[in-house]
């Protein structure tokens, strides 16, 4: 039986903001960028859910994953 994953745009939001923590990609860098750090045969899931969101591949991370709030400002 083939277990078909589901992703939440909160969930990719929430990956996407990892990454850029970690300094891995940027906030200007397009969202297709993430599909480097998702295995191949989940992208299309992903893409569909960004997609249904009204996000493009072309958009800019920093566009999916909002403003950054400081805690310290």
């Amino acid at each position: 039986m083939v277990q078909s994953l589901q992703y939440s745009i909160e969930l990719v939001k929430d990956e996407a903001r990892r990454l850029v923590a970690k300094g891995v990609v940027s906030r200007q860098q397009p969202i297709y960028t993430l599909c480097q750090f998702v295995p191949l045969r989940e992208w299309p899931l992903i893409e569909a859910e960004l997609e249904r969101c009204d996000f493009m591949l072309r958009d800019r991370i920093g566009d999916l994953i909002g403003r950054e709030c400081w805690d310290n400002d």
